[in-house]
């Protein structure tokens, strides 16, 4: 009966949707939950480039406040000035119609704010980016 119940478990556990809270990803396990929510597997080197140098994959963490007041939220470093709103009621343009907390910890809602980032600045909106450049590692190995 054990056996039973722990295959019935990794079989639910296989065919679930993926919802990640408050956790540090990998590099794959970023690219096939992105390449999952319909994002081009080309542009997956990039994406998980910048998570690995904005947080370390961290879908929890909140950095530092920046010069400007502002702070960066989740695995991308969603800035709140311009995409979320932050929990204080500061002022922000909050192009992802989103409150900053709900960034963190939730790889969903930051997968899609940061596409929104990028549909409206492109890959430049990352200061990371820099880091980004060139040829990147090939993310195949992980499908």
């Amino acid at each position: 009966m054990q056996v039973f119940l722990s295959i019935l478990l990794i079989a639910l556990a296989a065919t679930a949707p993926v919802v990640v809270y408050g956790t540090i990803m990998d590099r794959c396990s970023l690219a096939k939950e992105m390449y999952a929510m319909g994002v081009p597997k080309s542009d997956l080197p990039m994406w998980t480039c910048i998570a690995e140098h904005e947080s370390h994959y961290n879908t929890d963490i909140v950095g530092p406040t920046n010069k400007d007041g502002t702070n960066d939220y989740g695995i991308f470093q969603i800035n709140n000035r311009w995409w979320c709103k932050p929990s204080n009621g500061g002022k922000t343009a909050n192009g992802c119609k989103i409150n900053c907390n709900d960034l963190l910890g939730n790889l969903r809602n930051s997968i899609n704010c940061a596409l929104t980032v990028k549909k409206e600045q492109g890959w430049k909106a990352w200061a990371t980016l820099k880091f980004c450049g060139g040829k990147l590692p090939s993310i195949d190995s992980c499908f």
